[in-house]
């Protein structure tokens, strides 16, 4: 391994490790497979997809396991993405929003862009812009309590390490 891949590979745990907690403090973790206010099967810390099996109970092993296994693609699609310096706190904020709102989210977003053109201030506003679902009822977009409550914590954690 090059130096630069093992900085690189400490940074990311180093994210990973301000992020996975702040994803429980967010998502809180629930053992049995539930829909999200969007319909969405959900379970543990907020996983989606082909790894929630209606039905199943999890254990904290497995739940951790899949916050790690998610948390992985989340951090991975950031770390590819942003091509400038970040503080730890702004990457971690960044990895539990990819996290949420998922890696293609992240890719096209305007929080991206901005914080490439080193608006970093800016980038982390963008997180304002993510705080609706689409209902599954009525198939607008509408505005979730829960979601600005997440993007809360993680514009504190963006914001919080860079100069005033």
């Amino acid at each position: 391994m090059t130096i630069k891949k093992g900085i690189a590979a400490t940074v990311t745990g180093a994210a990973l490790m301000l992020a996975s907690p702040l994803i429980e403090e967010i998502e809180g973790v629930k053992y049995k497979p539930y829909k999200d206010i969007a319909g969405i099967w959900t379970v543990c810390h907020g996983i989606t997809g082909k790894d929630v099996i209606l039905g199943k109970e999890y254990t904290r092993r497995e739940c951790d396991a899949l916050l790690a296994k998610h948390m992985k693609v989340a951090a991975d699609a950031v770390d590819k993405a942003v091509n400038v310096e970040i503080p730890l706190s702004m990457r971690a904020a960044l990895y539990s929003f990819t996290f949420n709102a998922g890696t293609g989210a992240f890719r096209k977003s305007t929080m991206l862009k901005k914080i490439n053109n080193g608006d970093l201030w800016g980038g982390c506003g963008e997180l304002w812009n993510w705080t609706y679902y689409r209902n599954p009822k009525t198939g607008k977009k509408e505005k979730s309590r829960g979601l600005k409550n997440r993007r809360a914590v993680e514009y504190k954690y963006c914001v919080r390490d860079l100069n005033k």
